[in-house]
């Protein structure tokens, strides 16, 4: 008695799919990657290896002479230190703000609700060059120019539609009926805001925040028009590169790159994808 023959190619055909898709993970990680090595690599190049040509791959001499000479510059230590303030500032501000307004989206229907999401992507699309002078001068009014503080505002505006979008596909994702489970129980509003949805959503807030402090980190035009004598890192970066070495460019460029990977490392299990999950 002869078997029926089993049809393998479909079996075929996923695993086909699978190993493209790989190549395709590996393709665009190694295209992200390949910058970032090549700059670290300089960075950590001697100056003599820095300059050899024909260039190898692999520096002949590696030194932190680069990144020393950098970090020890005029400036960059209180640089870093704000850009670092700028950012958790943002982060914990854009969370505030955006949190509760992605939470009404995502909960309640209201007049103009549809509106106010097509308003919040427009004010996204607004270019930090049009919106730095006014606030420049804003500030200067008000008397919070060259602060911390200022810059943190102007991130905050540039961060919180994202926060708000992201903050409601997050709130989606937690089921309702156990918010009103929670209220039958005898919480009100606010508890189970605090006690249910707020934990349940917890790692995709994690997420967003990642985000966030990336954007603030990252920002260089606005807070070198909002600051002189308290500028953050980029703005550092940036108003001493014409006058400086390739040396120091590279080491900068490090520098600036490694707090925002290190950051994205330590809240990598809360990366969130566009549906309000998380994965872990």
């Amino acid at each position: 008695m002869t078997r029926p023959a089993v049809d393998l190619t479909p079996l075929h055909r996923r695993k086909r799919q699978r190993v493209l898709v790989q190549l395709a993970c590996v393709a665009i990680s190694t295209f992200m990657l390949l910058p970032i090595v090549l700059i670290a690599l300089s960075a950590l190049s001697s100056r003599t290896a820095l300059t050899e040509f024909p260039k190898p791959l692999l520096p002949s001499e590696f030194s932190t002479e680069s990144i020393s000479g950098f970090i020890g510059g005029a400036g960059v230590v209180p640089a870093f230190g704000n850009s670092m303030l700028a950012g958790v500032y943002t982060v914990v501000l854009s969370l505030l703000l955006g949190a509760p307004a992605g939470y009404a989206i995502s909960r309640f229907s209201f007049r103009g609700r549809d509106a106010y999401q097509v308003l919040i992507l427009l004010v996204r699309a607004l270019p930090i060059v049009v919106l730095s002078v006014p606030l420049a001068t804003m500030f200067l009014r008000v008397d919070i120019d060259d602060t911390v503080f200022a810059v943190t505002l102007v991130h905050t505006a540039l961060a919180l539609p994202t926060t708000i979008l992201i903050t409601a596909s997050i709130f989606v994702g937690v089921p309702k009926d156990v918010e009103e489970a929670a209220l039958i129980f005898g919480c009100t509003p606010g508890q189970a805001m605090r006690r249910v949805v707020l934990p349940m959503a917890l790692p995709g807030l994690a997420a967003s925040s990642v985000f966030t402090f990336v954007l603030s980190w990252n920002e260089v035009l606005g807070a070198t028009v909002l600051t002189l004598g308290h500028r953050t890192l980029p703005a550092q970066v940036l108003s001493s590169l014409a006058d400086s070495p390739n040396v120091y460019r590279f080491a900068g460029g490090f520098v600036l790159v490694l707090p925002a990977l290190l950051f994205i490392l330590v809240m990598r299990r809360y990366l969130l994808n566009m549906w309000g999950t998380t994965l872990r």
